[in-house]
């Protein structure tokens, strides 16, 4: 980080007990979830789902932050289904991902350019880029 980084937030969470029965809370009380492992019959979320709400969520936003540099008003409609995989290959677990975009209304290649840059300067795309294989499709 430059000398010049601003911080802008820190989250802070606490997790006990894993994702077979555990707990997630944010030090300010905002979140407070109990975990459980997929398919599993607990009650629960896995770290899966939180990568691909997460995601999703901080991508949306930079979608939003390119559209008013191109002056792009963004349709209502604007979603993104994001799929986080768990994989196992051998003994070696692994994430996939893919964000799929839907921008009803946005000319395509307007579209494809705001989900290009958007790709760009997400903190979460820059954070997997070159460690997991991702898929970013304009549905």
């Amino acid at each position: 980080m430059s000398k010049l980084a601003k911080v802008l937030h820190t989250a802070k969470a606490r997790t006990t007990g894993g994702r077979e029965n555990g707990v997630s809370r944010s030090s300010d009380g905002r979140l407070d979830i109990r975990l459980s492992s997929p398919g599993s019959p607990r009650i629960g979320t896995n770290p899966e789902q939180l990568l691909a709400a997460a995601w999703s969520a901080c991508f949306e936003s930079a979608i939003a932050r390119a559209a008013h540099k191109r002056k792009i008003t963004l349709p209502p409609g604007l979603a993104i289904d994001a799929e986080v995989d768990l994989s196992l290959d051998d003994d070696s677990y692994f994430l996939r991902a893919r964000l799929n975009i839907s921008l009803p209304g946005v000319e395509r290649a307007a579209a494809q350019a705001l989900v290009n840059e958007a790709h760009e300067i997400c903190p979460y795309s820059k954070a997997t880029r070159g460690n997991i294989n991702v898929a970013i499709n304009l549905v």
